[in-house]
């Protein structure tokens, strides 16, 4: 039987985990998108590429930055409550 403790230290463990996965999967996308920078201009995405693939991208994109727009003002928050 876990104590609170010992569930907690197993969510923080698994919590750091998925972080490092997701900064995996987040370098690996933006790989993908340099490639796409280099290979291709933006006209010729907009002209040629598929308007709903672009249209999912850039959602899943707003959402990516939003989130961790919000973790970026939680962190200043916190160290300007630090400095003080």
């Amino acid at each position: 039987m876990f104590t609170d403790e010992a569930k907690k230290q197993t969510e923080v463990a698994k919590l750091v985990a998925d972080l490092r996965s997701a900064k995996v999967e987040l370098l690996s996308a933006q790989c993908a998108v340099d490639r796409l920078r280099i290979q291709y201009p933006i006209p010729d995405i907009i002209s040629f590429g598929e308007r709903q693939t672009l249209e999912r991208a850039l959602a899943s994109a707003r959402a990516v930055s939003r989130f961790f727009s919000e973790i970026e003002s939680c962190l200043k928050q916190q160290e300007n409550g630090n400095q003080k």
